[in-house]
């Protein structure tokens, strides 16, 4: 009993201590314009994700670094529309995977099975959150936003058979 106590209050410890060392700026140099999402489905099964879309003003010069959403993170694609900025982060929710497990009685063939990868990231967002990393001088910087607001999911269809 004393274990689990010990265990249940170390976590809760690292969650502060995890949380602390992530500060949002309040005042950024930039301003979000627009700011929405819309998930996809492609034409095969299991092919599907999220398309968060960010229009920022006042951000020339800004070198921008991730972005964060729904418990994901992506390399933040940055476009140059007139005098705004374009922020993309494509986020891929596919459950078709290449899946080669070994399978075996014995089970010692099955440790050549690859670890899977765990995506964490430092925040806890809202599903209509998102975080953006940039960097200001060698400084990295992060900013929330939210009230993302959630568009029409978009349906592509699937290839003509060859």
């Amino acid at each position: 009993m004393k274990s689990i106590k010990l265990i249940f209050i170390l976590s809760i410890v690292f969650c502060f201590y995890q949380c602390s060392g992530t500060l949002f700026v309040t005042n950024p140099p930039f301003k979000v314009d627009k700011a929405f999402y819309n998930t996809w489905v492609g034409g095969q099964p299991g092919v599907r994700g999220v398309k968060l879309e960010l229009h920022l003003k006042n951000a020339a010069g800004i070198v921008f670094d991730s972005l964060f959403f729904q418990s994901k993170r992506t390399k933040a694609v940055v476009r140059v529309l007139d005098t705004k900025i374009q922020l993309l982060g494509h986020y891929s929710t596919s459950n078709r995977r290449k899946r080669d497990f070994i399978l075996d009685k014995n089970t010692k063939k099955e440790l050549k099975n690859p670890i899977p990868i765990l995506q964490k990231i430092p925040f806890n967002l809202n599903e209509n959150e998102a975080v953006i990393s940039y960097k200001k001088g060698d400084k990295t910087m992060f900013f929330k936003i939210k009230n993302i607001k959630r568009l029409q999911d978009v349906f592509y269809p699937s290839a003509p058979k060859r």
